[in-house]
């Protein structure tokens, strides 16, 4: 992912959080009491008091489906100075990942957060691997001062969705 600053979100990106499958959405390793939909949810990750926290040990897997295909333009990961994320790999697409498989697929990105980026820089992804997403696993390796707890107060991704056919709405063409 490039550091490169997206000083306002590019024209033709919106928050994506309206096209995400919430019966779907899981994140592995999460504190009970500080659980993803903190830093995921419109209202909640815009409250400063609240936050996803790490349990076991500083990583955390994320799988948020969308309810249509998207494009990933770039992500926003907000975290402390200290237990913020560090370094973030992003599948599109990888359903079902674990621990224990993460490492076997090659990311489709990877970002290494600066500060800036902790305070609410975007991400820019590469742009062409993320063209027809249906999900997005989130695997936040480890955090910047490789503590054992990492917070990320929000998570925020901007892209556009795919104009695709409605089958539904197509009438059949009766011969004559």
């Amino acid at each position: 992912m490039s550091g490169e600053s997206a000083s306002a979100i590019p024209k033709g990106q919106v928050d994506l959080l309206d096209f995400i499958d919430w019966s779907g959405v899981e994140c592995l390793n999460q504190s009970s009491t500080h659980s993803l939909p903190n830093a995921l949810k419109q209202g909640y990750r815009e409250d400063d008091g609240l936050h996803l926290e790490s349990d076991a040990d500083e990583q955390l897997l994320l799988y948020i489906p969308f309810t249509q295909v998207i494009k990933l333009h770039s992500i926003i990961v907000k975290g402390t100075e200290e237990q913020g994320p560090k370094t973030v790999k992003l599948f599109s697409n990888k359903e079902h990942m674990g621990f224990s498989n993460v490492s076997d697929y090659p990311p489709s990105d990877t970002a290494v957060l600066s500060p800036d980026n902790l305070k609410g820089k975007p991400v820019l992804v590469k742009y062409v691997k993320f063209q027809n997403v249906r999900s997005l696993t989130i695997f936040i390796e480890d955090n910047q001062s490789g503590s054992e707890i990492t917070k990320v107060q929000k998570i925020m991704l901007y892209g556009s969705t795919v104009e695709t056919t409605d089958m539904k709405g197509l009438k059949k063409i009766e011969d004559h």
